[in-house]
């Protein structure tokens, strides 16, 4: 039965339906689109001829993309399919309900156990895609989606950066946060990558994005961070990749022992700070009482010496 309801498509890539065009933090044009053979609702990313001008390239980048497809965490964003079409690469992703993390920031820092528990999310993913030998993400907090339940999803690495294809690589990448080497020309590693994410949390926390020739601890602009976290964010963006936090894997781990373990004094509350202000109350409360049975005390001492 046909359902009456769907909009029609404003276009088609092999068996998808076009429904929308969605704001693309990427190469070419991103739109929501209806999978005709399995009745369900993705993304693709039509590529611009010029992304692989010629077929044998086309070709070298779709077994490259196909590679991604194997790929899969909780905190990656599922590539479903890719092939080519009239002469241009065409991506199929899950699609996302949600929003960007640039969005979720709002504009002001955010809570730090918030950004820390993003964080660990995005460093589990990249420690993910460099289990997969997957390297040189470029993303950015405009590609990354908060969704509906609250969980950081990182777009499908970019298979142009390990397709040969450096030039047509560079259109999609995302240089604000790219690390200093990238910025200098070198090919990227794994320690970009967690500079990256670096960088990423550095702005969560105090809403501007590191130097690369080496920044003050982010608690220097939020009062908030606790030492610890301002210790390991600056190692992340370390300006010399050597001196970095040297895998991903051992990102996270650094970001969950700060969770755990930090006193994070954010306003609204994390746990050991909603402790401390529970003791203060208790305290006040006992002081009052004691002042109130030491009145009663010489009240009744009064009447009875009357």
């Amino acid at each position: 039965m046909v359902n009456e309801s769907a909009p029609a498509p404003i276009g088609t890539v092999a068996h998808y339906n076009l429904l929308e065009r969605l704001d693309s933090a990427g190469p070419g044009e991103l739109y929501r689109a209806r999978d005709t053979r399995l009745g369900r609702t993705v993304t693709v990313r039509w590529l611009s001829p010029e992304f692989a001008d010629d077929a044998q390239a086309r070709h070298r980048f779709i077994e490259d993309a196909q590679s991604l497809a194997a790929l899969s965490h909780p905190n990656i964003t599922t590539l479903f399919d890719v092939g080519e079409q009239d002469g241009r690469i065409y991506l199929v992703c899950e699609f996302l309900k949600g929003q960007s993390l640039r969005a979720e920031t709002a504009g002001r820092p955010m809570h730090v156990r918030r950004a820390l528990e993003l964080a660990i999310q995005i460093a589990d993913a990249v420690a993910g895609a460099h289990a997969a030998g997957f390297v040189g993400g470029g993303f950015s907090p405009d590609s990354i989606t908060v969704t509906a339940k609250g969980r950081a999803k990182i777009p499908v690495f970019d298979p142009a950066a390990r397709s040969g294809l450096d030039e047509d690589a560079s259109l999609s990448r995302h240089t604000d946060y790219d690390s200093p080497e990238e910025a200098g020309g070198q090919l990227p590693d794994e320690r970009s990558d967690i500079y990256s994410v670096g960088a990423i949390l550095y702005e969560m926390l105090a809403m501007r994005r590191p130097l690369h020739r080496g920044s003050a601890a982010p608690s220097a602009a939020n009062r908030h961070v606790p030492a610890v976290v301002d210790q390991i964010v600056l190692k992340a963006v370390a300006p010399n990749a050597d001196l970095r936090i040297q895998s991903a894997a051992a990102l996270a781990a650094e970001l969950r022992g700060a969770a755990a373990t930090a006193e994070v004094r954010a306003d609204g509350g994390d746990a050991i700070g909603a402790a401390e202000r529970q003791t203060t109350g208790v305290g006040q409360v006992l002081m009052l009482t004691t002042v109130i049975l030491l009145g009663l005390g010489l009240l009744a001492w009064w009447l009875a010496a009357s």
